[in-house]
């Protein structure tokens, strides 16, 4: 029987849970896509859904409480000025899991975590200086 076991518990104690999962989300926030287990996406996507949603309130408590997951400065910048201004129409679905095949050394089911916001512009102008450094070469 299922009953009373909506946590998925990964098999850690409830801290280490909760601070694996505010990691995973602070990683999903710098990097928009992260590479992880089945069941540690599955268990992402409501934190990281819970985070978003209580930061479009945009208040002094709202961001107190999304403080008390991501604790790294530059992280917490970063979601209140570029991601959450994204979702700032979309009422839910913020994140993607996409399946991706079984992992080489354990056979774990692996997938991928994404924000679903627009593609940032950083890669062209890295491309751009790679450019400029050849050219420099030549």
């Amino acid at each position: 029987m299922g009953h009373q076991d909506k946590v998925k518990k990964l098999g850690r104690t409830k801290p280490h849970r909760e601070a694996m999962l505010a990691n995973m989300a602070m990683s999903l926030f710098t990097h928009r896509m992260i590479k992880t287990t089945d069941a540690k996406a599955k268990a992402l996507r409501p934190v990281v859904d819970r985070l978003i949603t209580t930061a479009k309130k945009d208040t002094l408590a709202s961001k107190r409480q999304v403080a008390k997951t991501i604790h790294v400065k530059e992280v917490f910048k970063k979601f209140f000025a570029e991601i959450v201004p994204q979702f700032s129409e979309r009422n839910s679905g913020f994140t993607r899991v996409m399946k991706l095949g079984v992992r080489r050394g354990d056979g774990a089911p692996m997938s991928v975590v994404e924000l679903l916001t627009a593609k940032p512009e950083e890669k062209a102008e890295a491309k751009g200086k790679k450019a400029k450094k050849a050219a420099k070469a030549k």
